[in-house]
């Protein structure tokens, strides 16, 4: 088996592959790995390869609304503030 790279092990854990959180997107300011690799030591094959064999490997589900829906959801609720300020701004 190939070593995964950080970035593999990252997706794998984003899309809830490895059981450690649910399938959604993680919009990290510093993604898995960016602190050891600027700081001049990244993770080794080693420490990859221990991360991906010691994670949970169990997916999790995700939340009751598929991703589309859930975005659509907040849209609507954005729409709806921003109607109430522009109404309330009116009056």
């Amino acid at each position: 088996m190939a070593v995964p790279t950080t970035d593999q092990l990252r997706d794998n854990i984003d899309r809830g592959l490895t059981g450690e959180k649910v399938a959604v997107p993680d919009p990290a300011t510093a993604p898995l790995g960016t602190d050891a690799e600027a700081g001049g030591s990244p993770a080794s094959a080693q420490e990859r390869a221990l991360a991906a064999a010691t994670s949970p490997h169990e997916p999790r589900q995700g939340p009751a609304l598929p991703g589309g829906l859930v975005y659509l959801f907040l849209v609507f609720i954005l729409a709806i503030a921003v109607i109430t300020v522009v109404v309330l701004a009116a009056s």
